[in-house]
């Protein structure tokens, strides 16, 4: 399994706007080959950063989705409403999982 958190980098007042946009994806991912899970996690604290967390059958899996047109499409959309986003930079973990259930 390969994970991939994504760290979003967004004010504090902007996180309900974000996790909006993130709810409408929830439901796309689902149709990802390889895409095992789709998390959008919001932080209990206001000082930490919402984080992305997928999970993939594999690394290959993951890389066919950032390569895709679909993926390409999904961030067009954001980079040409960057006047509405409040995103502000965001930063990529990955991991292969070595245990798990």
């Amino acid at each position: 399994m390969y994970v991939v958190m994504n760290q979003l980098h967004v004010p504090v007042e902007g996180r309900e706007n974000v996790a909006s946009r993130f709810g409408s994806s929830a439901e796309n991912m689902r149709k990802v080959p390889g895409c095992l899970d789709f998390m959008y996690l919001d932080p209990s604290e206001d000082e930490n950063y919402p984080v992305v967390l997928t999970k993939w059958e594999s690394k290959s899996d993951y890389e066919n989705w950032i390569n895709s047109d679909a993926f390409k499409e999904a961030h067009k959309r954001r980079r040409e409403n960057l006047d509405s986003s409040p995103t502000q930079s965001n930063k990529i973990f990955e991991y292969e999982a070595v245990h798990h259930l």
